[in-house]
């Protein structure tokens, strides 16, 4: 892919879309791409924030680990995705609060967090659009908890399996787990031998066949009334 269809699929995002022609350019100008392999570390916890990145391919998990070392899955981040891009606001001394590694072999961009401030510092408009951004992604996160800490396992399994879907899809349809289902349990908060029971449960009802990753969504409508998302 050349830099010209690199910097189309950058701009298409909402971040990057907030940057006027000038700006955009130098921003690329401090580019960087990293190829991961398959549990390759990007970033860990308590790392000084240098850089904010953008995933072109692959999966990238987004974790804490517990004194005890256990693993929580906060995010899983897809092909098309930034992240890490709020802690550059948190100051020079800020660290990132999560480890960041590859699930599968990836290709990350990763972009000057100081610049990109700097380059803010110099245009209030831009920082104006920039908040609009950031504060759309809060409400995301702000649901999401609402979502992991009010309601049932099923729910939260249900809700993520719809996210799943193309858009515009109403009949039964075939989709792809981008991840183990073990850390798909993880971010959705429910314990791995649960998750298991639901799929189960969901099959028994005829409202799903499981294969794999693969799973097909064989009743959309009855799977949407489980939950509050509309047709």
């Amino acid at each position: 892919m050349t830099q010209e269809e690199i910097s189309t699929e950058i701009r298409r995002t909402p971040l990057f879309g907030a940057l006027l022609d000038d700006q955009f350019a130098r921003v690329m100008q401090g580019m960087h791409c990293h190829q991961l392999a398959k549990g390759e570390r990007l970033f860990s916890q308590g790392e000084p924030v240098q850089s904010f990145y953008f995933l072109r391919r692959g999966l990238v998990k987004l974790f804490r680990t517990s004194p005890d070392g256990d693993e929580k899955v906060v995010e899983l981040v897809s092909s098309g995705q930034i992240f890490a891009e709020a802690l550059m606001f948190m100051g020079g001394d800020a660290a990132y609060p999560l480890h960041a590694e590859s699930v599968d072999i990836s290709e990350v961009l990763s972009f000057d967090a100081h610049a990109f401030v700097s380059l803010l510092r110099d245009s209030p408009e831009t920082s104006f659009r920039m908040m609009a951004t950031l504060s759309r992604r809060l409400h995301q996160f702000l649901n999401e908890i609402d979502s992991l800490s009010l309601r049932n396992a099923t729910y939260r399994l249900v809700i993520y399996l719809l996210q799943q879907l193309p858009v515009n899809i109403a009949e039964s349809t075939s989709i792809h787990l981008p991840a183990t289902k073990n850390l798909i349990a993880s971010k959705l908060s429910i314990q791995p031998e649960t998750l298991s029971r639901i799929l189960h449960r969901l099959r028994d009802r005829g409202l799903i066949e499981v294969q794999g990753n693969d799973i097909v969504l064989c009743d959309i409508h009855a799977l949407r009334s489980m939950t509050d998302i509309d047709d």
